[in-house]
């Protein structure tokens, strides 16, 4: 096994697996599995260290997820805290981690949800077709983000509304990135309990600008989505930030295509979309 990859200190991802050889991939969460699977396909072995189902912020590594970490051949994470006990782990690994969220122009607050952009997925997935010496896997897969980011445009160009009230800021990237304005109740912590200034700032700003729809997501309560939707005559609506699947997705064979599909629907339903 031969794997030449940039850790904590430099990013270095040219190299791969030895001809034949299949390595072992562990990933903070689903999104960067399931890139790692798509990308590396039959030539690796993917753990997702977050189960289905819960919250990756809340991940409590075990003494076999650290030695599973220790013994991977790549680890996959992203840093700026978004799972610090993983980033402590993963420096310990000499140089068999990648934190993708290098080099990809985070917003000012740290918001580490690049994910839901998907040209910004893209270049993680070619970044993970690096490391793992898939270059033209990964290119294939970039290509299936960007018709996706080409679906995402023509759905969202002619909308009635361009606020996005969600219960908590996860949607940054995907409003930047279509022209929508994110209006988030709670900051990036979606375990945040909001107090009384903020649901009356928010109810006030959806009553404002005309809002419909409140944003809840699957993994966290949707009461202060109902609470902010009751004060500004609005009705509320599932929009995922695909930080985890739910135990049901994970049985239907839902992905993170198919989501971000449902998720388009949802907001074209709910910004009164042409």
């Amino acid at each position: 096994m031969a794997i030449v990859l940039g850790g904590c200190g430099g990013d270095r991802e040219e190299g791969g697996p030895a001809s034949g050889s299949r390595i072992d991939v562990v990933a903070g969460f689903y999104p960067l599995a399931f890139a790692a699977e798509e990308v590396g396909g039959p030539h690796v072995r993917v753990r997702n260290l977050t189960p289905a189902g819960a919250e990756p912020h809340d991940l409590e590594l075990s003494p076999r997820d650290v030695g599973r970490i220790h013994s991977a051949g790549l680890v996959l994470y992203l840093g700026h805290g978004f799972q610090p006990g993983l980033e402590d782990a993963a420096g310990e690994t000499g140089g068999r981690a990648l934190d993708l969220l290098r080099g990809l122009g985070l917003a000012r607050n740290g918001d580490p949800h690049v994910w839901l952009d998907p040209l910004r997925y893209a270049r993680i997935a070619e970044r993970v077709g690096r490391a793992l010496g898939r270059p033209e896997a990964a290119s294939r897969f970039a290509d299936r983000l960007k018709a996706l980011d080409r679906e995402y445009r023509a759905g969202l160009s002619d909308c009635r509304r361009r606020e996005l009230v969600t219960s908590h800021a996860a949607f940054g990237y995907l409003a930047e990135r279509y022209g929508l304005e994110q209006v988030a109740v709670t900051g990036l912590a979606p375990e945040a309990e909001p107090g009384p200034r903020d649901l009356a700032r928010v109810s006030r700003l959806a009553r404002e600008r005309g809002a419909t729809t409140i944003f809840f997501e699957p993994l966290v309560s949707r009461d202060v989505a109902r609470t902010v939707a009751h004060a500004a005559g609005a009705r509320i609506a599932l929009l995922d930030p695909l930080e985890g699947l739910t135990k049901d997705e994970a049985r239907r064979g839902e992905d993170y295509f198919s989501i971000m599909r449902r998720n388009l629907a949802t907001l074209r339903a709910g910004l009164g979309c042409r």
